[in-house]
């Protein structure tokens, strides 16, 4: 008998790449497989794969977060030591826009963790906080760094629902900023080895209301990701 169900419980193939990620000069096969239904894009258990290209051997690294739309991997050295690490870059499909993202290293085919977006969110903390004559300061916890956001051409209707006519708040107002949105490999210095680029939004009245991102720059020091630059891109609108 015909079981449509069968679509959902076997695992396909949903992102492939190729390189080396074991450190000895002959390309692996990376891979995701994950399940998915017929009729939808929504793909669970994703599972991260590496076929050493030498050997042929197959590690398999299930993912704390495996469920979304849109896997993808990259390969590049994040560490300088010559071998291509696995980012692998997940859409939530929530409407705020969030990704889960990982980092892996597979060195003599033992995968290492690197990069792990929840824990990426819970180190980089903010507070947004509306201020008299249409301000607002964000304050970035983690290197204790203050930006202030002129909010004074934002439109009339909005800032009366804010501020009284002489530019003071009519209550207490706070914003936040989301957790990770977007995490690009960028080779900033030209040199082979990556670095991170991370954007989280901030939102001011409501999770559609963007004030501008908090960019941070992640760089490969002393087995861990730290933060190398931040700056605050503002809004356009």
């Amino acid at each position: 008998m015909y079981n449509h169900y069968n679509y959902r419980v076997i695992p396909s193939v949903v992102a492939f790449t190729k390189g080396d990620v074991t450190g000895d000069r002959v390309p692996d096969d990376v891979f995701l497989t994950g399940t998915k239904s017929q009729d939808s894009p929504f793909i669970e258990n994703i599972t991260l794969h590496v076929k050493d290209g030498r050997t042929g051997a197959q590690t398999r690294v299930p993912l704390s977060e495996n469920v979304g739309y849109n896997p993808t991997l990259f390969l590049g050295d994040f560490t300088g030591n010559g071998v291509s690490d696995v980012l692998i870059s997940i859409n939530s499909g929530g409407s705020g826009g969030f990704m889960y993202h990982y980092v892996y290293s597979f060195i003599g085919n033992n995968p290492q963790e690197m990069f792990n977006f929840n824990v990426y969110n819970a180190t980089f903390e903010y507070d947004v906080i509306y201020e008299d004559n249409y301000r607002v300061r964000v304050v970035s916890k983690s290197n204790v760094k203050t930006y202030i956001i002129d909010i004074s051409k934002r439109d009339s209707e909005y800032l009366n629902e804010i501020y009284d006519k002489n530019g003071k708040l009519k209550k207490p107002i706070t914003g936040f900023v989301n957790p990770l949105s977007g995490l690009y490999p960028i080779d900033f210095n030209y040199d082979g080895v990556y670095e991170l680029s991370a954007y989280q939004k901030i939102a001011g009245l409501y999770n559609a209301d963007a004030l501008g991102y908090v960019v941070n720059t992640l760089g490969w020091k002393d087995n861990r990701f730290v933060l190398q630059n931040q700056y605050v891109a503002i809004s356009g609108t």
